[in-house]
């Protein structure tokens, strides 16, 4: 991976747990899978689910709202792709990340660096 600019850390305003969808009455195994990062699933639930504006939403998620729109416009075609092609669906947790005083910042999505849990440059 090419290095580039750090990944910053979304606020997510509730935790999914792990959540995984497969069509109906088709084993898990051998599906293909179309994994649903936690800030992808936190774009559709502001935007589509509660209504509000790309800049609102992005300033909730601590973002800019062209980043917003991106990892909207990214969270559409993973979810539409699950469902038109029959895929399973699987959404990653978040973790949580506390400041320097040990106050909780909020829900945060890991980085996709390896070893990153934080999306902190390691």
């Amino acid at each position: 991976m090419m290095p580039g600019r750090k990944r910053r850390a979304r606020c997510i305003g509730f935790d999914p747990g792990f959540l995984c969808f497969k069509p109906c009455g088709r084993p898990g195994r051998g599906l293909e899978t179309v994994t649903l990062r936690a800030d992808d699933l936190e774009a559709l639930r502001l935007a589509d689910l509660e209504g509000l504006y790309q800049e609102e939403c992005a300033v909730r998620m601590g973002i800019s709202r062209t980043t917003f729109s991106r990892t909207l416009a990214q969270a559409r075609r993973k979810v539409t792709d699950a469902l038109i092609n029959g895929k399973r669906l699987v959404v990653e947790p978040t973790c949580e990340s506390e400041g320097a005083a040990g106050a909780r910042i909020g829900l945060v999505v890991p980085s996709d660096r390896p070893g990153d849990e934080t999306g902190h440059e390691v």
